[in-house]
Order: C-alpha cells, then sequence, then structure tokens
C-alpha cells in the first residue's frame, strides 16, 4: 500500500489510503533510518566483513595484551622457547659435539642441554629487550611505523655491542637496525 505525502494541500484522502502528514513522516523516519546521533562511542568500519562491537571484557583482554609489560614478557618467553630448540639443533648437528674420543650419550645429552640453556637465555634476553624498547619506542612517538622497528633495532644493538667496544656497539646497532628493518618490512607487507 503506497502512503502519499502532500505537504502542500494537506493531506490526501483519496482512494482511502492511509495518508502520513509532515508531522507524522519525520518520527517514522527516525524510527526506521535513525536520528543521525551517535549511539556509542564505537565507530565500525563501513567496509569488509560486519562485526559486532566488542564487549568490555574484549576490550580489557585486547588493551592488556597490547601493553608493552604483556608483549615484552611474551617476547622473553617464546624467545627462550625459540632459542632452546635452535640450540638442541645446532647440538645435534655439531660433529665436535664434545671433547671426548667416544662420546658418551651422558656426555652427549649435558652438551646439548647446556648448549639449549644458552640459546634460550639469549634469546630471551634479546627478544625482550627488544619488544620492551620497541614498545617504549612506538609508546613514546605514538605512531606504529616501521622507523620503530629500526630505532630500537638500533637501540639494543648498540647496547649488545658496547660491551665489546665503541666500535663493535656502532657496528651491532647498524646490524640489528638493518636487521629488524627488513624483518618489520617484510611482516608488514
Amino acid at each position: 500500500m503506497a502512503l502519499p505525502i502532500d505537504v502542500r494541500n494537506g493531506p490526501d484522502t483519496r482512494n482511502n489510503e492511509a495518508v502520513l502528514s509532515e508531522a507524522d513522516f519525520y518520527p517514522v523516519m527516525r524510527r526506521l533510518i535513525g536520528d543521525g546521533r551517535r549511539k556509542n562511542n564505537v565507530l565500525l568500519p563501513s567496509i569488509g566483513i560486519p562485526q559486532a562491537p566488542k564487549s568490555r571484557e574484549e576490550l580489557i583482554i585486547a588493551g592488556a595484551m597490547e601493553s608493552c609489560t604483556f608483549r615484552t614478557v611474551m617476547s622473553c618467553v617464546l624467545g627462550g622457547a625459540l632459542g632452546a630448540a635452535f640450540g638442541l639443533f645446532t647440538a645435534g648437528v655439531d660433529p665436535n659435539i664434545t671433547t671426548e674420543k667416544t662420546p658418551t650419550a651422558r656426555a652427549v645429552l649435558k652438551e646439548m642441554g647446556e648448549r639449549s640453556k644458552s640459546y634460550a637465555k639469549n634469546f630471551a634476553i634479546v627478544g625482550a629487550m627488544f619488544a620492551g624498547t620497541e614498545c617504549v619506542v612506538e609508546s613514546y612517538r605514538g605512531k606504529s611505523e616501521l622507523i620503530n622497528g629500526t630505532m630500537s633495532g638500533a637501540i639494543v644493538g648498540g647496547v649488545i655491542g658496547l660491551r665489546a667496544g665503541v666500535k663493535a656497539a656502532a657496528l651491532g646497532a647498524a646490524g640489528f637496525a638493518i636487521f629488524s628493518t627488513a624483518i618489520d618490512y617484510y611482516m608488514r607487507h
């Protein structure tokens, strides 16, 4: 059934059809379309797959997972696990794993454990240093850009190389910055 509206000549009662006046039209449109005011602070993207707004609990979890502390601890734990696996692998393929002529299983396992612990500790420290530094740089700059990884790589590489001297610190800073920039560029594209 059509709803003709004629606001100039008054209500139209032809053909016994229901008629909406201008005063009746706007409340109906507001009810169907909305009044144009935002209902909440959540902005949903107008493209892509429609998603429901996140609940309060989901926002709290997302905020905790994006915090510098969580990112640093997670990088430390995952770096340690990756280092342990890498140490175990390198100990398994190293032909000179022990100094004995005929290594025993106990000596081989001991060497593999020591190498895994050493690699795990080093990877965990470097992972935590890099993640923490990158998060602090990103928080300070207020942007998530490629340069954040470059800056934090230079800082971490310089600090690690500083134990061997100023020249080693400069080379470590340059090398770690280039490496972190390359990895970050690859991950972003």
